[in-house]
C-alpha cells in the first residue's frame, strides 16, 4: 500500500468528563464522510490533561471498549492517549492504537511534564513503540516527548515512515509546537501527524490546536488553529522513499545507543 488515509480530529475537550467526550467523538467520527485508514484523537481525549488519576481506567474499561467498537464499526484504526491504570495500580498517560480487528498497541508517555507535576501522578514509560500498519511504520509520541529529538530519532534499528504525536499543548507555547513539528519531520525525513486540542481546560490553560501534517521535506501540508476541525490527509510512501534516496542524509548520521532505565 503506497498511501495511508488519515483523519485528524481537533476538538475542545470536556474537562474530566469521559462520558461527554466519548459521545462527542462518536458524533465527530460518524460525520467523516469517506473511508479512512486511521483516525487520530488528542492526548488524554476522555479527560483533558488532568492530574486527577482517580479517573484512570483499567485496560478493559469503557474507553478501550469504545475504541474497539468504533474501530470495528468503521473498519479503521483509532488512536489517542488515555489515562490508564494497570493491574499494579501504576497510572500511565497511554497512547492506544486500536486496530479494526480489536488488537492494539500501547505506548506509555516517556517524558513526563514535570513543570506541570505530571511526574507526581503518572509513571513514565520506558519503551518506544512502532506500529506496523498497512505497509507503513508509525512511531508513537505523546506531547512533551516532542521536545526530545534523541528519543524521536529515526535510525536503522528504529526505522519508521511517520511520527504520530498527540497533545494537550498550550497556546502560550504554540510557536514552539509548530517549529518542533517541522524539525522532527526534517531531521527524520518522515511525515509528522500531530493532533492537539483547542479550548480552555479546567486549569484555565488555553490551547490553540495547530494540529498539523508535515511532509518529509518539512513542508506544512495542513495546520489549523483555534477552532475544532476534522481533516483528511494522505501520507504517500513513495514520497518518503524517493526523498530519502535523493537526499540520503542519514548515511552521515552519528551512531549511538540509548540506555533506557531498567
Amino acid at each position: 500500500m503506497s498511501e495511508l488515509i488519515v483523519a485528524t480530529i481537533q476538538a475542545n475537550l470536556h474537562w474530566e468528563n469521559p462520558t461527554a467526550n466519548l459521545e462527542m467523538f462518536t458524533q465527530k467520527i460518524a460525520a467523516i464522510n469517506q473511508p479512512v485508514d486511521v483516525i487520530v484523537l488528542p492526548e488524554t481525549f476522555t479527560t483533558g490533561f488532568s492530574m486527577n488519576t482517580r479517573l484512570a481506567e483499567k485496560p478493559d474499561g469503557i474507553t478501550m471498549q469504545w475504541m474497539q467498537h468504533m474501530a470495528q464499526q468503521y473498519n479503521t484504526a483509532i488512536c489517542g492517549s488515555v489515562m490508564m491504570n494497570t493491574k499494579h495500580n501504576d497510572v500511565y498517560n497511554r497512547f492506544i492504537w486500536m486496530n479494526p480487528n480489536g488488537t492494539y498497541h500501547a505506548y506509555n508517555k516517556h517524558h513526563l511534564f514535570s513543570i506541570g507535576k505530571e511526574h507526581n501522578h503518572y509513571k513514565a514509560g520506558d519503551e518506544l513503540v512502532i506500529v506496523q500498519y498497512k505497509g507503513f511504520a508509525i512511531r508513537l509520541l505523546v506531547c512533551y516527548d516532542l521536545r526530545f529529538p534523541v528519543w524521536a530519532r529515526r535510525t536503522a534499528a528504529c526505522d519508521y515512515d511517520a511520527l504520530f504525536i498527540v497533545a494537550n499543548w498550550p497556546e502560550r507555547r504554540a510557536e514552539h509546537w509548530k517549529i518542533l513539528l517541522q524539525a522532527r519531520a526534517i531531521e527524520n525525513q518522515c511525515y509528522v501527524v500531530a493532533v492537539n486540542r483547542v479550548g480552555e481546560d479546567g486549569n484555565q490553560v488555553n490551547h490553540s490546536g495547530n494540529s498539523s501534517l508535515i511532509d518529509p521535506l518539512g513542508n506544512i501540508v495542513y495546520q489549523k488553529a483555534m477552532t475544532e476541525d476534522t481533516a483528511i490527509h494522505v501520507i504517500n510512501k513513495e514520497i518518503i522513499n524517493q526523498y530519502r534516496i535523493d537526499f540520503p542524509v542519514t548515511a552521515d548520521a552519528d551512531m549511538f545507543t540509548m540506555q533506557l532505565k531498567p
